[in-house]
């Protein structure tokens, strides 16, 4: 942690909340003085974060480091919390404390990998590919067929960059929302992101596996050097670039300096984009709307191997631990909503709240 707010990117997350933090005290002090209430003033204040993280979008790039990213949820529930009773702050700071562990046991995972040695998957995911695509390396044949030369942006290059980079977006949004507006929604949310998480860290550790990118001889900092696959580039960007938001890609390419590069497989790109559609499901009309939204996490599998990052396989096993985390805790929630009314201990509300919310 300690290595990571040495950095000047970090430092800017802190200096800026500090003078927020600030701002907020006297806005909403400002407030009580003038009689408005509570409510009123939290939505104030959300709004403003709102306004602010967009402008730091738009100026800096998304916030994407793993520290600056537990940094900013915490501001959001805190200005969130702002005006609440004490206990329900002590619920925010539980909320808080299990979405910073859940995000340092990834980030942990590489640690973990490099002190057990485990030897890192290269030919064996590649072949996986090549007999789902008949013999064909489909990242290679994504790439020779439709990436343009270097300089060259394509119509398709900035729809496949908006879904890639939907990933550091929309599953931290919903969790915003969710908390907001429905806590008992956001333990559901939160108890298959979490499952998911686990279950990748386990791959990662288990089978540390060289991308597209890397098995084709990609420059990376973990020292490997490999050649299972033609040149391949990394043109993740391009969409972006395109389109003025240079400063999105340079913190990008910040921030995957700081990932694990052989957590590859399952895919968290892919799981999560399937993980958004499969929450809110069944309350998709009209239902046709349904299928038409399988098409964001089938895009999304498309865009990786486009870009290099991932094989399809990491695609499929990104999707296998979702339906896994949603096959346990739908279970688990039934059984719990079964046995609510026999045992008379609690509503069905309470039943979905994990005993340590309570």
């Amino acid at each position: 942690m300690f290595v990571a707010l040495a950095t000047g990117g970090l430092w800017r997350v802190l200096w800026y909340s500090t003078a927020l933090a600030l701002v907020v005290a006297g806005f909403t002090a400002t407030l009580r003085l003038l009689g408005v209430e509570w409510r009123k003033i939290r939505w104030c204040l959300i709004g403003v974060y709102g306004a602010v993280y967009i402008w730091w979008f738009f100026a800096n790039g998304i916030i994407i480091d793993r520290i600056s990213v537990l940094w900013s949820f915490a501001i959001f529930l805190c200005v969130a919390s702002v005006g609440r009773p004490a206990h329900e702050w002590w619920r925010t700071a539980r909320d808080l404390g299990f979405f910073v562990a859940m995000w340092l046991a990834y980030d942990e995972s590489r640690g973990i990998a490099d002190g057990l040695g485990m030897p890192v998957q290269v030919e064996s995911v590649r072949n996986i590919d090549r007999f789902l695509f008949f013999g064909t390396d489909g990242v290679v044949w994504l790439q020779e067929n439709f990436l343009a030369p270097a300089g060259t942006v394509r119509w398709y290059d900035v729809i496949a960059s908006f879904v890639y980079y939907s990933h550091f977006v929309l599953p931290p949004l919903v969790m915003a929302v969710l908390w907001l507006s429905n806590r008992q929604q956001w333990i559901r949310y939160m108890r298959r992101f979490a499952t998911v998480i686990v279950l990748a860290c386990v791959g990662f550790v288990l089978f540390p596996t060289a991308p597209p990118w890397m098995a084709a001889g990609g420059t990376n900092g973990s020292g490997y050097e490999f050649d299972a696959l033609p040149p391949l580039r990394r043109p993740t960007g391009n969409g972006w670039r395109h389109i003025g938001l240079d400063g999105f890609v340079e913190a990008w390419d910040v921030g995957r300096d700081w990932a694990n590069e052989v957590a590859a497989m399952p895919s968290l790109h892919s799981a999560y984009a399937l993980f958004v559609v499969v929450f809110f499901w069944p309350k998709i009309r009209p239902v046709w709307l349904r299928y038409v939204a399988l098409l964001y996490p089938l895009t999304m599998a498309v865009a990786l191997m486009y870009f290099g990052e991932h094989y399809f396989t990491d695609a499929l096993a990104g999707w296998g631990i979702v339906g896994i985390s949603f096959f346990v805790w739908n279970r688990v929630e039934k059984r719990g909503l079964a046995s609510a009314p026999e045992s008379g201990t609690g509503s069905t509300d309470e039943t979905l709240e994990p005993a340590s919310a309570r």
